[in-house]
C-alpha cells in the first residue's frame, strides 16, 4: 500500500512538473514573438526577408524532432528533457544577436531545432503521465503552454514599451526560464528504456498512424495560424474596425483557446476524444461561417472566439493519440509535431496569397472548409480515447521496465 501511495504521489508531482515545463516552453515563444520588430531592425532586413527568415524555425524543428526519441533513449527521459528545455530557453538569446540576414536564418534554424526537440520530449512525458493517471491531462498541459505564452508576451510587451534592448531582455528572460525549466525537470518521470530495446532511428518517416492523426492536427493548426495572424487584419480591412478593436479580437481568440484547453480535460474524460473533436469541429465550422458572413465587427469577433473554442483541444488530443498509436511514441509524436509545425508555417502565407488573389473572405472560406475535416476524420483519434476510472483508489500502473 505504501508503495502504491508513493507511486501516485510521484505521478501527481510529475504532472505538475511537466505542466511547468509546458509553461516555460510557451513563455519562450511569447518572449520572442513580441520582440520580432526589434530583431528585424537590428538585423537590417525588410519585410520579405523577415518572412523568409521566420520560415527557418519550422525547418529546424522538422529536421531535429526525430532526434528527440534517440536522445531520450540514450540519456533517459528526465535527463533528456532537462537538457533539451535548457537548450531551448537559452536559444532565446540567439535571434536578438543576429547582425544580418544570413546569421538570422542560421540562429532561427537552431532556435526551431531546440524548440522541436524539447516539444517532442515534453509531449511524450505528458502522454506517459496521462496514461498512468488514466485521465485526460494533455489539453490542460497545452493550456499551460498558452498561459506561458501569454505571460511571455506580456513581459515582452512591457519591455518593448519601455524601450529595453531585446538582447538584455532575452538574456534575463532566458536565465529565469532556464532556472525554472531545469528545476521543474527534477520531478518529471525518469523513464529508462529496457535493456534489450533498440534505439530509435536518427531520422525516419512518420508512421502511417501519425500521418492520419497529423492530418487532423494540420487542419486545426492551419485555422489557428490563420486566425492569430489575420484576425486583426480581417476586422480592420473588411469590417472597418478600429485598431484597438482589431487587436482585441486577436487577444480574445488567444484567451478562448487558453481557457478551453485548461477546461478541456474534463470534457474529454466525460465524452471521449472522438466525440469531443466532432463537437469541436462543429464549433469551428460555425465560427468560420460567422466570420465569412459577418457584416459587423462583433459578429466576426464572436466567430473568431468560436473558432478558438473549436480548435483548442484538437492538437493536444492528436499528441495523446499519437503517443498510443504504436510501439514508438516519440517517433509518432515527432511525426504529428512535424505535420503541425508545417501547417503553422504555411497557413499565414497561404491565407495572404489567397487573399491577394481573391479576398480575405475567400481565405476564411478555406479555413472553414478545413475545419470540416475535424469532425469528418475525428475517428482516427480513437487511440486517444480511454475508459474513465470510476473506481476510487484505482491502482496506478507501475513504471515501464
Amino acid at each position: 500500500m505504501g508503495a502504491e501511495v508513493h507511486g501516485r504521489l510521484e505521478v501527481r508531482r510529475a504532472r505538475y512538473a511537466v505542466a511547468a515545463v509546458f509553461a516555460v516552453h510557451g513563455a519562450v515563444t511569447g518572449s520572442f514573438a513580441t520582440r520580432v520588430p526589434w530583431i528585424q531592425d537590428h538585423a537590417g532586413v525588410g519585410a520579405g526577408q523577415l518572412g523568409l527568415a521566420l520560415a527557418f524555425p519550422a525547418l529546424g524543428a522538422s529536421v531535429a524532432m526525430p532526434l528527440a526519441g534517440r536522445i531520450s533513449h540514450r540519456f533517459g527521459a528526465r535527463a533528456a528533457l532537462r537538457g533539451l528545455i535548457a537548450l531551448w530557453t537559452l536559444a532565446l538569446v540567439l535571434p536578438s544577436l543576429a547582425p544580418n540576414m544570413l546569421t538570422l536564418c542560421l540562429v532561427l534554424f537552431v532556435y526551431g531545432a531546440t524548440a522541436g526537440m524539447s516539444d517532442v520530449a515534453m509531449n511524450a512525458l505528458g502522454v506517459e503521465v496521462e496514461n498512468r493517471l488514466d485521465k485526460s491531462i494533455m489539453s490542460g498541459l497545452h493550456g499551460m503552454w498558452s498561459v506561458g505564452a501569454l505571460v511571455g508576451s506580456a513581459a515582452g510587451t512591457l519591455a518593448a514599451h519601455l524601450g529595453a534592448d531585446a538582447r538584455l531582455h532575452h538574456v534575463l528572460a532566458a536565465a529565469v526560464l532556464t532556472a525554472v525549466g531545469v528545476t521543474a525537470c527534477a520531478w518529471v518521470l525518469d523513464l529508462q528504456p529496457a535493456e534489450d530495446e533498440a534505439p530509435p532511428p536518427r531520422f525516419a518517416l512518420p508512421p502511417r498512424s501519425a500521418l492520419l492523426i497529423g492530418a487532423i492536427g494540420f487542419c486545426a493548426v492551419f485555422a489557428e495560424g490563420a486566425s492569430l495572424d489575420w484576425s486583426a487584419v480581417y476586422l480592420r480591412d473588411r469590417l472597418d474596425a478600429s485598431a484597438g478593436l482589431a487587436a482585441a479580437c486577436t487577444t480574445g481568440f488567444t484567451l478562448t483557446m487558453a481557457i478551453a484547453r485548461i477546461a478541456g480535460d474534463r470534457v474529454v474524460d466525460r465524452y471521449g476524444a472522438v466525440r469531443t473533436v466532432r463537437a469541436s469541429g462543429a464549433l469551428a465550422v460555425l465560427g468560420g461561417l460567422l466570420i465569412v458572413l459577418a457584416r459587423h465587427p462583433a459578429m466576426a469577433m464572436g466567430g473568431f472566439a468560436l473558432m478558438g473554442l473549436g480548435i483548442a483541444v484538437v492538437v493536444p488530443l492528436c499528441f495523446a493519440a499519437a503517443g498510443r498509436s504504436g510501439p514508438n511514441p516519440s517517433l509518432a509524436i515527432a511525426g504529428v509535431a512535424t505535420i503541425t509545425y508545417t501547417s503553422g508555417l504555411i497557413a499565414p502565407s497561404a491565407i495572404g496569397l489567397l487573399a491577394q488573389a481573391t479576398s480575405l473572405m475567400v481565405s476564411f472560406v478555406l479555413v472553414t472548409v478545413l475545419s470540416c475535416g475535424l469532425a469528418g476524420f475525428a475517428r482516427v483519434l480513437r487511440a486517444g480515447d480511454r475508459t474513465p476510472i470510476t473506481r476510487p483508489g484505482a491502482a496506478v500502473p507501475g513504471p515501464r521496465p
